[in-house]
């Protein structure tokens, strides 16, 4: 027996060196951490418990047929993060650069199916060079292997990927199916094809950092949600993410404690916004102040910024925030911020977050390029993913609500369960200046002083129509509200909505604009 135990110490062993300590110093000088180093950030400490580390290469390759790594470049396992079950797979670069073989990618799919059976998030490490060359069409299968168990554990289990070095070709595919994205500044590169097949193909010569970098991805493309300075605050900031979320779509998300008082009154919320409504106002100001001790994680942050998305809790529970920005474009709804509300909405409702709206929009961007890009297929995306949606639904309305992004933002004709107004709102198909330059044009232009007769008519539409006691007098808003009491009523509303039952016609699935 002991010298069973010999011979497993030392194969456990060479299977924790990876790729041997010359290619861990490589790792490190380029400001990277191992896989396993990564793990032990992730887990809570002494929790992660490995799976499949003696597992080899297949390949009879002659290069690689006297180099069999024990665990084949990639390190799978769970353990605990915040005291609950987390999977993960941290892939190790020293070891065939992280290449994916069909052995690799087994792995892969043995912890997703484990994830799936036991429902637990999985948390992908991911730092691979890609398909392993010498394997052929083998290692291609191993990506749709892994492809197929991405899709399928969608809205059932939470999935997240860290890119924590390249990220190439088909393999980008497999973050792209999860349901948030992670990256690094000057480490994370993600994109279909290199600089090298680009200036080839289109002439265009471009770094690596330039084609799929994280402030590329972050607030262009759209692909990465969170981008951080380093690996360790990116990989604290998976496990703050985790603590928002359930285990899979049949728990709710996990209640904490808090001592902010729920019938807590902030001052402040009478000033934020302008009496003048085409002065800008920073909805952060309003989130922070309502939430629980002004904890916002927010989403996407430098993608869409004129509407931002976002987990915070509310009495203790989690909610998804979805708040038009005053402060970018006037809050406008464009293609970006249509895709990234509605994907976001979907995330949510799809396990159990309640949905918390601050709107003061102005409508969709108008515009020839947001037309010519699809604006009517793009917005209907955020419209669809709060009609569908069957969470507890809760909406503010702090100022504008005009035209049919009213109708768009968690309305009442939408299954909004509560909504509410401040005294500021204002609730039209358009703003007074659009609305009196179409139904007073004649008027105005035969008008002595074109100008004082404006403004009259404006004050005057804005005093009959654009307030929120019309919207209030026909049941559209169940009520109007001091902004002080703000945090009171929707902490009562969540508990009144704790038990909401709500169902969409049976289906296979809908046909979302995509």
């Amino acid at each position: 027996m002991r010298e069973k135990l010999h011979e497993l110490e030392e194969r456990a062993r060479r299977a924790e060196e990876g790729g041997g300590v010359e290619r861990l110093a490589r790792q490190h000088e380029r400001g990277k951490l191992s896989a396993r180093e990564r793990l032990d950030l992730l887990m809570d400490e002494g929790s992660f418990t490995e799976l499949d580390r003696f597992v080899e290469h297949r390949c009879t390759d002659f290069d690689l047929q006297e180099q069999r790594i024990p665990g084949d470049g990639v390190v799978t396992g769970y353990g605990r993060v915040g005291g609950r079950t987390v999977y993960a797979f941290s892939q190790d670069f020293t070891v065939f650069g992280g290449s994916l073989s069909e052995a690799h990618a087994e792995k892969i799919v043995k912890l997703l199916e484990l994830a799936l059976a036991n429902g637990a998030p999985v948390v992908g490490l991911n730092d691979s060079g890609g398909a392993r060359i010498q394997e052929g069409v083998a290692s291609l299968g191993g990506y749709a292997d892994i492809f197929l168990r991405n899709t399928l554990a969608s809205g059932v289990i939470p999935q997240v990927s860290a890119i924590l070095g390249p990220c190439a070709g088909g393999a980008v595919y497999s973050p792209a199916i999860t349901d948030f994205v992670f990256m690094v500044e000057g480490i994370s590169h993600m994109f279909v094809t290199g600089p090298s097949v680009v200036k080839t193909v289109t002439h265009e010569d471009v770094s690596f950092e330039d084609l799929g970098g994280a402030a590329v991805h972050a607030s262009k493309s759209g692909v990465a949600h969170f981008r951080h300075r380093t690996e360790a605050e990116s990989i604290e900031a998976v496990r703050r993410l985790l603590g928002f979320l359930p285990g899979n779509n049949r728990e709710l998300p996990p209640v904490s404690e808090s001592d902010d008082p729920v019938d807590r009154r902030d001052e402040d919320l009478l000033d934020i916004v302008p009496d003048d409504p085409k002065t800008p106002y920073d909805m952060h100001d309003v989130i922070r102040r309502i939430l629980d001790d002004g904890e916002f994680l927010e989403v996407h942050r430098d993608f869409g910024p004129n509407i931002l998305v976002g987990f915070g809790r509310l009495g203790g529970g989690p909610v998804g925030v979805v708040a038009n920005q005053p402060a970018v474009l006037a809050g406008v709804l464009d293609i970006d911020a249509s895709v990234k509300a509605g994907r976001f909405v979907r995330f949510c409702d799809a396990f159990n977050v309640p949905l918390v709206t601050f709107e003061d929009v102005p409508g969709f961007m108008p515009g020839v390029a947001q037309e010519h890009g699809g604006i009517i297929r793009q917005g209907a995306k955020l419209l669809y993913a709060y009609c569908e949606a069957t969470v507890p639904k809760l909406t503010v309305i702090t100022r504008k609500a005009y035209g049919g992004a009213y109708d768009v933002m968690s309305s009442k004709h939408i299954r909004g369960d509560l909504n509410f107004a401040w005294p500021t709102a204002e609730i039209a198909v358009m703003g007074p200046k659009g609305a009196v330059e179409i139904l007073y044009r004649r008027e105005i232009a035969d008008s002595e002083d074109p100008e004082s007769m404006t403004a009259e008519l404006e004050a005057e539409f804005r005093e009959k129509f654009a307030n929120p006691y019309l919207a209030a007098a026909r049941g559209f808003l169940d009520d109007v509200i001091d902004p002080r009491d703000t945090r009171r009523r929707l902490i009562e509303g969540l508990r009144l909505l704790a038990s909401k039952r709500d169902t969409n016609p049976p289906k296979k699935h809908g046909n979302i604009p995509l």
